[in-house]
């Protein structure tokens, strides 16, 4: 006779829900196990229609989902059905594969499939045979639209191989290669036939012959187009002198371990590049001769003189005064005790606009810190690495002139815990301290500053073991550690890598759990319809 409001609730919406039913069924024959298994069914059904909303969704959107998911959500997609197979593949931009000499048969597959890679690295292991010219060959014919290259340990790869590759790839903007025994004419034919290229990375070119003989390599048509070049352990790398003096737009140049003079060829470098806003020098021969020269380098913002011995207070000196843009600096000293409090006097005295400094077997005391805090208002992340100098009073220092410092990095130096305490009070800006291997700063004295400061990040390590990292994606053993801003970077070596390097945001295998937000949108959306045809 009567009913409940509840069961007329159940009733309501199961009738809205099931509208295709020719008759709703009595109310009084309900029982509480028939309304969970109808509850089921309805889930099951709605479920089961997900496919629908799924194959409606233009390829387009189906791609620009695939391209927010990790490598590993990807590839389960991929695994889904031959559609999602299909668009996964057209929508991957970033491809990195294990190079070794069994890949070229597989060529025509794999870029059958990742039809619109521009980005591509092929790596090899050092104790593996890596692929050959024919390879590389068929790759770049597959792969016209290429953008970026990076190649690791690719020994089997020759000039003739790099010329052919070239020759179909003109579009390429970066080319990073290392442990490659290609040559100067490898090198060559690249700079020539590609006129777009942005960024060259150049480490342990094996090809390149020693002494008098050695090929030339540069300018060629990229030279114009240039912003970047970077040199690592070369043993004859001032034969990319040419490309240098040749790459008038260029920006950034970084020179590691390579061998030869370069006081002779930065005169030259500077005569012609005159835009140059980053240089970095780590284990080179140059002195205060070369470092006059980039003192003509007027619109340099960056520098790193990293264990350069032969370079002093004078060197120095000269391109603070001329230098005045400069906003990092980062001295890695070698404890060799030629720079000092003058030269960074000069740098307090010519640079205002310095935000980074990285002084490393060093040695300032608290006269030129005391002008680098005062005159360097924007000075916001300092580090002092090995410095036998820099105790309680410098840091005492350095917490009440330096107003604007967020980050501050203290590693084996004589400071004790009444230099945290000084911290408690000072920079009122400071986000995070690091302290390392500092023998008279104890757990209890963070300890009092983390409670005195709440919002302070303190780090204390007294381990030996250190990560050492430095800002700009430098690496050095210093334990310096400014996060960069990271540039996405070609994948791990797998056989595919993320399209992005964007975080996942949402996870497309998500769509097929009922417990997922979108799932229950289509629920309703399912049940909304059937109301409607009811």
């Amino acid at each position: 006779m009567g009913q409940s409001a509840s069961t007329a609730k159940l009733t309501s919406r199961r009738d809205c829900n099931h509208s295709q039913r020719s008759k709703s069924k009595s109310t009084s024959l309900i029982c509480p196990m028939q309304i969970a298994e109808e509850a089921e069914e309805i889930d099951r059904r709605s479920l089961d229609g997900l496919s629908d909303f799924i194959s409606d969704l233009p390829d387009e959107c189906l791609a620009c989902i695939f391209q927010s998911l990790s490598p590993g959500d990807r590839k389960r997609c991929s695994l889904v059905c031959r559609r999602w197979l299909r668009i996964e593949g057209q929508s991957r931009h970033r491809l990195s594969l294990n190079a070794q000499s069994d890949l070229q048969p597989l060529v025509p597959s794999i870029f059958s499939r990742f039809d619109a890679v521009t980005k591509l690295a092929l790596k090899c292991d050092r104790r593996s045979v890596s692929i050959g010219d024919e390879a590389l060959v068929l790759i770049s014919e597959r792969c016209r639209n290429l953008t970026r290259l990076k190649l690791r340990t690719c020994r089997n790869l020759t000039d003739a191989g790099m010329s052919a590759f070239a020759k179909n790839c003109r579009g390429l903007k970066k080319l990073s290669c290392g442990s490659c025994n290609f040559g100067a004419k490898g090198m060559n034919a690249v700079l020539d036939h590609c006129p777009a290229l942005e960024e060259l990375s150049v480490k342990r070119l094996r090809g390149i012959t020693e002494g008098a003989a050695a090929e030339p390599i540069g300018p060629g048509v990229a030279a114009a187009s240039l912003k970047t070049i970077c040199l690592k352990e070369l043993y004859n790398g001032q034969c990319f002198g040419p490309l240098i003096i040749g790459a008038k737009n260029l920006k950034s140049l970084k020179l590691f371990r390579c061998s030869g003079d370069w006081d002779k060829l930065f005169p030259l470098i500077v005569d012609r590049v005159t835009g140059m806003v980053e240089i970095h020098m780590e284990r080179i021969q140059v002195s205060d001769v070369g470092l006059m020269a980039i003192s003509s380098c007027l619109n340099l913002e960056i520098l790193h003189l990293v264990k350069t011995p032969e370079c002093t207070n004078v060197g120095l000196g000269a391109i603070a005064e001329k230098c005045k843009l400069l906003r990092k600096l980062h001295i890695d000293g070698w404890k060799a005790n030629r720079i000092g409090d003058e030269g960074l006097i000069s740098v307090a005295r010519f640079c205002p606009n310095l935000q980074e400094l990285v002084l490393i077997g060093v040695n300032p005391t608290k006269l030129s810190l005391e002008m680098l805090a005062t005159n360097c208002q924007n000075l916001e992340r300092l580090a002092l690495c090995g410095s036998d100098t820099v105790g309680d009073a410098e840091i005492s220092c350095i917490a009440v002139k330096c107003t604007a410092l967020k980050k501050l990095c203290i590693k084996s130096c004589p400071v004790s815990d009444h230099g945290m305490e000084a911290l408690a009070s000072g920079c009122p800006n400071l986000v995070k301290v690091k302290v390392k291997k500092c023998r008279n700063v104890t757990s209890e004295g963070a300890d009092w500053l983390r409670a005195n400061r709440g919002s302070l990040a303190v780090n204390l390590d007294t381990g030996e073991n250190l990560d050492a990292s430095a800002s700009d994606g430098g690496v050095q053993d210093n334990g310096v550690e400014f996060p960069p801003v990271v540039a996405p970077q070609m994948g791990a070596p797998s056989i595919a890598s993320s399209s992005t390097g964007r975080s996942t945001s949402f996870k497309l295998l998500g769509l097929l759990s009922g417990r997922s937000f979108v799932a229950c949108t289509l629920r309703r959306l399912a049940s909304s319809n059937g109301s409607s045809r009811s």
